[in-house]
């Protein structure tokens, strides 16, 4: 039941990232001019916290970007899928966080996570460039997180489906 894909398609993960880019620069721009739309938040969250449990499989972007988007986009880039899980974690705390804010009325703290939101999820989009991965191979490099975890990170021959 609570699956995440490995490896994943680097242009599904790249078209998620560009979808979070929109939706949280909307809502960000939407909320300086009024508050009220900062629920939006909501929704934003609930993909991240999806992605995290079970991939794309109820995140509604996920399914678009998997399903619809990356095909039409190009030939798949297949990566390991424990750092791109732990970069969705990331974004699942800091927007669930931006939530709670909302919710408790420090709605400027809210907006200044959205705003982290727009810039990490740029840099994933835009320039494959994974801050939350980047952070994984930190922790792996520190002991904090066993190789074992992450065996198709350190060995490029698994990152690819072997034929029989």
């Amino acid at each position: 039941m609570f699956s995440f894909p490995n490896p994943v398609n680097e242009v599904a993960a790249r078209t998620v990232a560009a979808g979070v880019v929109v939706m949280s620069l909307a809502t960000l721009l939407l909320s300086l001019a009024n508050s009220g739309f900062l629920w939006l938040t909501v929704p934003i969250a609930y993909g991240f916290v999806a992605r995290v449990l079970n991939g794309p499989r109820w995140s509604p972007l996920g399914l678009f970007a998997t399903r619809i988007a990356a095909p039409r986009l190009g030939h798949e880039k297949l990566v390991a899928g424990p750092p791109k899980r732990f970069a969705q974690g990331i974004g699942a705390v800091v927007t669930t966080a931006a939530v709670v804010l909302v919710g408790v009325g420090a709605l400027g703290a809210a907006q200044v996570l959205l705003g982290l939101m727009v810039v990490f999820a740029t840099l994933e989009s835009a320039f494959a460039l994974c801050v939350g991965c980047k952070a994984f191979a930190g922790l792996m490099r520190l002991g904090l997180i066993p190789e074992e975890t992450c065996e198709a990170c350190n060995n490029i021959s698994l990152r690819t489906p072997q034929v029989a």
